[in-house]
């Protein structure tokens, strides 16, 4: 589909995702995006508008980020963001940080630093606390809900977007996987593989990090869409990949043209997108299914 001027698209997460929670998840979406598209409708930048929408999501426990992250194996919470512009393709990322209750805005300091890419661990944390972002407790980050269920959620959170000027910016949040061994780092936080942003695309994917580390699935998308296919084309390609290696997830990409794709090859993945118009969709894309 093609949007005139600019757009965003925020996704919840690959995964399965039961009919009791499919409204409160979809509606999570849609608070994400309309928070993203009030800062474009206001002329904002495409990277502050995924900025705000990723931390929307991050705050709800209903995902697997910031303040709903799974528990690793040790019981505790360990998060990963990135954050990239298309302009100039400057990024910036976190892994394995604890203490911090929203990594995308971890992500966006590590960035706007320009030193670095990927900052982990308790340094990053001290660095970041440093640059004036507020430490929190890790314990707050366990939900109750998390605790009692200790291996569901609704999965990594992205964003796409471009703004008026034709700026790109894509963004990815996660708390990982249930029972994650201290220290692993899945695709969220790694530029190619969870995010990509360039001149032309904005890519967020989730699902399997390994196999979509693997594989490469966010710049491969890009990199089609670079060669010539459409935006759907490359979607599809890029997740053949993902297929071969036997990982599921999804993605959600975003043209400078204002074309859009949403595809995945598990079973659900929610996704919102906002019209400049005003207007905001949100659904479940189902397996197989390409916007």
């Amino acid at each position: 589909m093609a949007i005139p001027g600019s757009a965003i698209v925020v996704h919840g997460g690959a995964g399965r995702l039961g009919p009791e929670h499919r409204e409160a998840v979809l509606d999570g979406c849609r608070r994400a995006a309309a928070a993203g598209r009030a800062l474009l409708d206001d002329g904002g930048g495409a990277l502050d508008a995924v900025q705000a929408a990723v931390r929307v999501l991050e705050d709800d426990p209903l995902f697997n980020a910031g303040r709903g992250g799974v528990l690793r194996s040790t019981g505790g919470i360990e998060l990963d963001a990135s954050l990239m512009d298309g302009s100039g393709q400057r990024a910036g990322a976190v892994a394995a940080v604890r203490s911090l209750a929203n990594p995308i805005c971890g992500a966006r300091a590590v960035l706007e630093d320009g030193r670095h890419v990927l900052m982990v661990g308790p340094e990053a944390e001290d660095f970041l606390h440093s640059s004036g972002l507020p430490r929190c407790d890790p314990g707050m980050l366990v939900t109750a809900a998390q605790a009692r269920r200790w291996h569901e959620s609704f999965g990594t959170v992205g964003c796409v977007a471009l703004d008026a000027r034709g700026n790109l910016a894509a963004g990815t949040s996660t708390g990982g996987k249930f029972g994650d061994l201290p220290g692993r780092v899945g695709d969220s936080a790694i530029i190619g593989a969870g995010t990509w942003a360039d001149a032309g695309t904005a890519v967020s994917c989730t699902g399997h990090g390994e196999a979509i580390m693997r594989a490469a699935v966010a710049v491969r998308a890009a990199d089609e869409m670079a060669r010539g296919a459409s935006v759907q084309t490359a979607a599809r390609r890029a997740l053949s990949g993902l297929r071969r290696l036997a990982g599921e997830g999804g993605l959600i990409a975003l043209r400078r043209d204002g074309r859009i794709a949403c595809a995945c090859n598990s079973e659900h993945m929610p996704v919102c997108v906002a019209y400049p118009s005003g207007w905001i969709g949100a659904r479940v894309v189902r397996r197989r299914t390409r916007a």
